[in-house]
């Protein structure tokens, strides 16, 4: 769709005219309820920033859509490489959660979605940027990143209120809305309004948007990215870290187990109906960096941030399949932390297996061999959380049985491995820790 430069600049331009146009509506509105709600303050910054929305309608009618300049283009996207990004995900996540009780403010949320949507408008004027963005593959995964902020927010408004009243003594908003509801007619009612909506939504959808068919399929080419669908985006992304032995059966397993478990797991009887964060924080922050800083994280990476040979780019910089990247970026230069320890901190060869050495024989040499990786993934799974039941978890540890810790503990330092194997593999493109493949074994 759109693979004509010029032809994807109309496309673009046109769609960026009705784009601040109902920027510049929801602004409006925005400012009268404000005004309605005798915040005049807020109401006057709004019908200004409704104001910047109408004045790059306008601009975008005329053909000369605003745009970022490319200095700041440039440094975006010197700056936003993958271990950056990463971390800069993390930070932004930790930080959102420390301010929670001033970002859920509306003002200050609406505040952030005009932000993001003027960057969003400024950067579809960039050829690459948009090439991405208007991929019809791509353009619900926009969609689907705003409803999930609004969603995230949402929650944590409802959450930080009701922590605002128990704190005062009061009961949650929730206690208070307890009231029977027939499902008959007043949920059926409910649901089929949204059937219909939906149903119009996609109508409108389907006409406004070519679906993403391609040629018939030929063997002979095979394209560069092969990207799956966008709900296994962070599967495939995982590939990168690890065997698919492990990604493709290990984790969703895994996975699965981890939910199961919850209830077993979980002795906080607190929060049961009711949304709260103060009084169920380890559950708060575990679901929403599992969910968020992980598997949502490597969707977008996947799907924004990939290109050609699986190398990661920045926004707006031209997937170039020729472009060579440095250390960390590609998978041009794989090592093992057998080698690193060998031959970088030892100065020697990594040690070979015989190839007609006896069974016990030949096993003790790859465990000589791997003896650095073994000795971390020791001191990772079965001192590490010793360590945590003395420290950080020593209340929970008394509350709970041996084998519900060691259970808990287990599931969250298997989750902890994504995002350091993700840190080791883009800081010294390490690929395995344990590397056993006479054994099909690679961690």
């Amino acid at each position: 769709m759109h693979q004509n430069p010029e032809e994807l600049l109309r496309y673009v331009t046109t769609f960026l005219a009705g784009f601040y146009l109902v920027g510049c509506a929801m602004n409006l509105v925005a400012a009268v309820l404000a005004v309605r709600a005798k915040k005049v303050a807020w109401g006057v910054t709004w019908l200004v920033v409704a104001a910047l929305f109408g004045l790059f309608a306008s601009l975008s009618l005329a053909g000369t859509s605003p745009t970022l300049p490319e200095m700041i283009k440039t440094a975006i996207d010197a700056v936003l490489g993958p271990v950056t990004f990463t971390l800069g995900a993390f930070i932004c996540l930790a930080i959102l959660y420390a301010g929670r009780r001033v970002f859920v403010i509306p003002a200050v949320a609406w505040a952030g979605l005009n932000v993001s949507l003027i960057w969003l408008g400024l950067s579809m004027t960039d050829p690459q940027f948009a090439a991405v963005a208007c991929t019809p593959d791509n353009v619900p995964i926009v969609v689907l990143v705003y409803l999930l902020a609004f969603f995230t927010w949402f929650a944590a408004y409802a959450a930080v209120e009701n922590d605002r009243r128990l704190a005062a003594g009061s009961s949650p908003v929730e206690k208070e809305r307890e009231e029977p509801i027939l499902v008959w007619p007043d949920l059926v009612y409910t649901e089929l309004i949204c059937m219909v909506l939906l149903t119009v939504l996609l109508i409108v959808w389907s006409l406004a948007l070519a679906a993403p068919l391609e040629e018939p399929a030929n063997p002979v080419v095979t394209p560069n990215p092969s990207k799956a669908p966008w709900y296994f985006q962070g599967l495939q992304e995982m590939l990168v870290y690890s065997d698919p032995w492990y990604v493709g059966v290990v984790v969703p397993g895994l996975i699965i187990v981890g939910l199961m478990a919850i209830p077993y797991l979980d002795f906080n009887k607190r929060g049961d109906g009711y949304y709260t964060i103060s009084q169920r924080p380890f559950a708060y922050t575990t679901f929403q960096f599992g969910f968020l800083g992980l598997w949502i994280l490597l969707i977008l990476i996947g799907t924004f941030m990939r290109g050609p040979n699986w190398n990661f780019f920045g926004p707006y910089e031209a997937r170039d399949i020729h472009t060579e990247f440095a250390l960390g970026t590609s998978r041009a230069a794989n090592v093992k932390l057998s080698e690193i320890f060998w031959t970088t901190c030892l100065g020697r060869t990594v040690p070979e297996v015989a190839v007609d050495a006896g069974v016990l024989s030949r096993f003790a040499q790859i465990v000589y061999r791997e003896i650095a990786g073994i000795v971390f993934m020791a001191g990772y799974f079965l001192a590490l959380p010793i360590l945590l039941g003395r420290t950080i978890f020593r209340n929970r540890r008394q509350q709970m049985s041996l084998g519900r810790y060691a259970l808990m503990v287990g599931l969250l330092l298997l989750m902890l491995t994504l995002p350091l194997k993700m840190i080791l593999r883009w800081t010294l493109n390490l690929s395995y820790i344990v590397s056993m493949p006479e054994y099909f074994l690679n961690f």
